[in-house]
């Protein structure tokens, strides 16, 4: 191996395993709609939302009574 290959492997190795981190989820509301979400979204319990980034990198919250299911795709 040469000088540049060793580098480029640890690399790649390392953005596949930060590709394997997030997994997108899709959020059902009560209402039918859905949202798609780039990972799993954290829930704060003091406002009672559910906090996500959208698809776009937007930031977004809903409100748990909104929400039906929330999955992995």
């Amino acid at each position: 191996m040469n000088q540049r290959t060793v580098p480029a492997l640890v690399l790649a190795l390392g953005l596949f395993t930060l590709a394997g981190c997030s997994s997108p989820t899709v959020i059902t509301l009560n209402d039918g709609r859905e949202i798609q979400a780039v990972d799993k979204p954290d829930y704060d319990e003091d406002s009672g939302f559910y906090e996500f980034e959208q698809l776009d990198g937007k930031r977004a919250k809903v409100n748990k009574d909104q929400v039906r299911t929330i999955k992995e795709l």
